[in-house]
């Protein structure tokens, strides 16, 4: 078997509309927090990324045939550091190869410098419609901590921007940071909601193994807030925008009705994503797949086998299941059991222990409701306990 044949097991799902994730692996710098897949490279060749992009997409077509682009989702990394006309090339080949459904979504990822901001005109008539923007915080000094290059003022000006250039804007914010208080995060939230944005993301800051910060933790150099603290703030935070007209939908992800990301949706509803670029992710039918990570492996791949494919791992209808129960239990709308059973081939009794899930009910964690499963917003703050009691691993 050679290699290209190694990943060409045909599509077993010919429904519903198809995501496309493009990872753009290249940072300025790497902040202390992240542990996504991120790089920083004095150089880099842009016409050859381009082309190995363009390829890895042409494999993961002639694998999914007879679909439709729903969304695409420019990630990374930092994605705004792509040349407009890379962003463009890549946009243009999606259409040609698969066609867009009506009123595709198209999100890019970016970094509120001025850089980068500089180009999201020339990104907007690239075909983006919707920019996800790092702010990350709205103090200087949260900024410096976190690592960010920008200040505030240049990232409310590149705000701004987006506002005038795209369709769509949500905006990230980190909260929970240490010496936080519950009067300093609800300030700094106030003001973020009176941006008028659609959809927001506010994350509480983790710490991850192999970064800065869990480094600067293990020393004793950075505190972890208590849990309880944390508590107090994701629920002001989920009183907050929901009183602005953003309700959470998702844990940590808060829109106005009807201005959810849907790219972010396929995967909580765990429906079919290409992946491609270095370290990304798919799931292709029943196939879980997954790119090099290294950027120089990756392109290596693409130029010795046409793709960037490292593993493709078929998952059976029990591994299925639990998937899309561990994404779909973080979305408000929850699950519903039987169509998921269903849909993955399984006998909807074994999906979650019932023993466990009246208990759970019992102290307002979670609604069993006929068969549609809900966390509810008080088991939200004990999200990842409740999924080890519920669902089988």
């Amino acid at each position: 078997m050679d290699a290209h044949s190694q990943f060409a097991e045909p599509l077993l799902r010919q429904d519903g509309p198809l995501a496309l994730y493009i990872h753009w692996p290249f940072c300025v710098s790497k902040c202390p927090y992240c542990d996504f897949n991120s790089h920083v490279r004095e150089t880099i060749d842009q016409s050859a990324w381009c082309a190995a992009m363009l390829q890895d997409m042409a494999h993961e077509a002639a694998l999914l045939p007879h679909r439709r682009i729903g969304s695409i989702f420019f990630g990374g990394g930092t994605p705004s550091l792509m040349p407009p006309s890379t962003v463009a090339a890549l946009i243009d080949a999606a259409e040609s190869r698969w066609g867009f459904e009506e009123n595709v979504e198209i999100t890019l990822e970016a970094n509120p410098s001025s850089v980068e901001s500089a180009r999201f005109a020339d990104l907007a008539a690239a075909g983006v419609n919707r920019v996800s923007l790092g702010l990350q915080a709205l103090e200087d000094e949260a900024l410096s901590f976190l690592g960010r290059a920008h200040d505030v003022q240049e990232g409310l000006a590149a705000l701004d921007i987006a506002q005038d250039s795209f369709a769509r804007v949500s905006f990230d914010l980190i909260y929970a940071r240490p010496g936080q208080t519950i009067e300093g995060w609800a300030d700094e939230l106030h003001r973020a909601l009176s941006f008028g944005t659609e959809h927001l993301s506010l994350y509480q800051l983790t710490i991850e193994p192999g970064t800065r910060f869990a480094t600067l933790v293990a020393r004793g150099e950075i505190e972890v807030v208590d849990p309880d603290h944390g508590a107090e703030l994701f629920e002001l935070t989920q009183r907050m925008a929901l009183a602005a007209g953003l309700p959470a939908y998702e844990v940590s992800n808060h829109a106005r009705p009807g201005r959810e990301s849907r790219h972010n949706l396929t995967y909580w509803r765990y429906g079919d994503y290409a992946g491609i670029g270095p370290g990304a992710h798919g799931r292709r039918g029943t196939l879980a797949t997954v790119r090099h990570r290294k950027p120089e492996n990756w392109l290596n791949s693409v130029s010795r086998n046409g793709h960037g494919c490292q593993l493709e791992d078929p998952l059976t209808p029990a591994e299925r299941a639990r998937e899309a129960l561990v994404m779909g239990l973080r979305l408000r709308e929850g699950v519903d059991l039987e169509a998921l059973a269903k849909r993955c081939d399984v006998d909807p009794e074994t999906l979650i222990s019932r023993r466990r899930a009246n208990l759970l009910e019992s102290y307002d964690l979670v609604l069993l409701k006929e068969h549609r499963l809900f966390v509810l917003p008080k088991g939200m703050l004990l999200l990842d306990r409740i999924l080890a009691e519920l669902v089988e691993t």
